[in-house]
């Protein structure tokens, strides 16, 4: 049911919502934001995720499916002004609609079954666009689950949550693990662990071609600016660097990550289909 006036930047419920812009309030609170109509479309339709939308009068005009699919699911709708989504935006320019949702992420042994074949893992990566990016080429790769290390940024942020495009609610994801522990847990699965690295002492043709790729795995990706930790590729199986064949320094991790991630995805379906 729609609020009957609009909410403003001042309101309670507005200065409320404001604070799931930080991750402590987020995990206190058990919620966080999610901006845009594709994003909130993507929410209403996972059951009994999304608490409630605020959303600017001409939203609801435009996208009269996501007023649709809020009645449906029985979720609150507040209409509010302009300055009111503003304040709940983390963007220039506010698309209008916002709904809070409550926290997606599960436990390790949850989002890494034992039907797992593929499963993206970020290491200490900080930047939340990156790790949007990072759920976004995971989820188009078809692989199984994300996890994040302890270090890295929250998948809830709200600019990982936009990067996502709307992935985050696709696929499992597992937020502060001890990658160390889960890597021992994944060999112990038959999962192998393959570390992304530049200067890494395998190349990645070399596991297509050798069909080392074709096996399940886990990929450790690493930090933006310093890659994986000293010591982490003690830890995995093999440390694979992705060949430049021209002049570019190096690729940026949502780059390496899709490369590697499709190389495996490809592998993998084509044994299963021979």
């Amino acid at each position: 049911m729609a609020s009957p006036v609009l909410l403003t930047a001042q309101s309670a419920r507005i200065k409320q919502a404001r604070r799931l812009a930080t991750r402590a309030f987020r995990r206190k609170s058990g919620r966080f934001l999610v901006e845009g109509p594709q994003a909130v479309r993507e929410a209403l339709e996972q059951a009994d995720l999304v608490i409630e939308v605020y959303a600017e009068p001409g939203v609801a005009e435009r996208h009269r499916d996501l007023r649709d699919l809020a009645r449906n699911r029985g979720v609150s709708w507040y209409d509010v002004d302009r300055a009111g989504a503003e304040a709940l935006s983390e963007t220039v320019t506010s698309q209008g609609v916002v709904a809070i949702c409550g926290l997606i992420d599960v436990p390790l042994d949850q989002a890494v079954t034992a039907e797992a074949k593929l499963i993206s893992v970020g290491v200490q990566v900080r930047d939340p666009g990156n790790a949007g990016t990072l759920i976004r080429c995971s989820d188009a790769a078809g692989a199984d689950a994300v996890v994040l290390s302890a270090e890295s940024v929250d998948p809830h942020n709200p600019k990982a949550v936009r990067a996502s495009v709307g992935s985050i609610f696709h696929l499992p994801i597992s937020v502060e693990v001890d990658i160390e522990a889960a890597a021992r847990a994944w060999r112990a699965q038959g999962i192998q662990v393959l570390a992304a690295d530049g200067y890494g002492d395998t190349d990645l043709d070399d596991c297509i071609n050798d069909g080392t790729l074709a096996k399940p795995t886990a990929w450790l990706f690493g930090n933006e600016a310093h890659g994986l930790p000293d010591g982490i590729n003690a830890i995995a199986d093999h440390s694979v660097k992705v060949p430049i064949y021209g002049r570019a320094e190096s690729l940026n991790l949502a780059t390496a990550a899709a490369v590697c991630l499709y190389a495996s995805a490809r592998a993998q379906r084509r044994t299963a289909t021979s």
